[in-house]
């Protein structure tokens, strides 16, 4: 990714924080396995200042839409602050395949890892961590179902495991899902999110485009019924 290319997906900036548009396919960060990721090239986010912003939350690799930067380590603890006390809300956007007979409500399902051996896999356990997600329909197709997500609990994978648990998993979910190697990409994007970064002001709120996949895949839906 050149400079000019990442500065294009700058949503969001001042003295504080930076909001991207991630791409999907991309890591956020250096993995064991090492590759391309988005942490290599944030040298262009600088706009003058001494240090390289560094991330305040993660996204998955396929997994596309806003990604909030600290531009200084002041900014980085008070986003950590708001992130960990469940202050910043994340409205995510979804293709999952079939879908819920309902048009809205709330899902309940603790999560824990699935094994030691499978890293950052997730799944239902009841014995597990805390899990909410709300969840509204936006568009429906014959055969797939066009929703708005919205975690209440940041677990790992939260959305994805939830959604196929449920029985309408997230399209091109390879890991929870059904997707076939070279199949569609994941359905997922980070499509707003809400940041009370400011005392006595309105939160922030900063919204991504639906990435050319997601499009392509909704241009079908309703879409005069996404508010």
């Amino acid at each position: 990714m050149t400079p000019d290319e990442l500065q294009a997906r700058l949503l969001y900036r001042d003295g504080l924080i930076l909001v991207i548009d991630k791409p999907a396919g991309i890591a956020v960060h250096k993995g064991p396995k090492g590759g391309d990721n988005l942490e290599a090239h944030f040298e262009a986010l600088r706009f003058g200042l001494p240090r390289n912003p560094a991330l305040a939350h993660r996204l998955d690799r396929e997994t596309s839409g806003c990604l909030v930067l600290g531009r200084h380590h002041k900014a980085l603890a008070q986003l950590g602050l708001l992130f960990k006390q469940g202050k910043v809300h994340k409205t995510y956007w979804a293709v999952v395949t079939g879908g819920p007979s309902d048009d809205e409500g709330l899902i309940d399902l603790p999560l824990a890892r699935l094994d030691a051996t499978r890293g950052w896999w997730m799944k239902t356990d009841p014995l597990g961590l805390k899990a909410e997600t709300r969840w509204k329909v936006l568009a429906r197709s014959e055969t797939q179902t066009f929703l708005a997500l919205t975690p209440l609990t940041g677990r790992t994978h939260q959305l994805r495991v939830h959604c196929a648990a449920l029985g309408f998993p997230i399209l091109g979910d390879a890991i929870y899902g059904t997707a076939d190697p070279g199949g569609a990409r994941l359905h997922l994007h980070a499509r707003a999110i809400e940041i009370p970064l400011y005392k006595n002001k309105e939160p922030l709120r900063i919204e991504a485009p639906l990435p050319a996949h997601m499009e392509a895949t909704v241009g079908g839906f309703a879409l005069e019924m996404v508010k």
